[in-house]
């Protein structure tokens, strides 16, 4: 769990999808994710989290249902949901969120 910690404290933004291999949703939303990392580079980093393998970190952050994003900038969760979003809605978050 510190790697997390580690990871989420990052300048930049960190997007983390919590997903789970027998999901549907998580499968639509992985493509999704790799057009937005495609397309902001450098400027994001995306951390896929598998629930079945990391329930003590689901359950820290209180995961529930999966796909569910959460986005950190320093550490700091600023923004949090569940389900599938367009690659332009994703972007816009990570881009306008504080």
């Amino acid at each position: 769990m510190s790697k997390f910690s580690e990871i989420i404290n990052q300048d930049k933004p960190v997007l983390v999808d919590f997903f789970a291999s027998w999901c549907g949703p998580c499968k639509v939303l992985g493509p999704i994710l790799k057009e937005v990392k495609d397309e902001m580079g450098e400027d994001v980093t995306i951390v896929k989290i598998d629930v079945d393998k990391n329930q003590a970190l689901a359950s820290k952050y209180q995961v529930r249902g999966v796909p569910t994003m959460l986005l950190f900038k320093k550490g700091r969760q600023v923004w949090r949901q569940s389900g599938v979003l367009q690659k332009n809605d994703i972007i816009n978050v990570i881009k306008t969120s504080n």
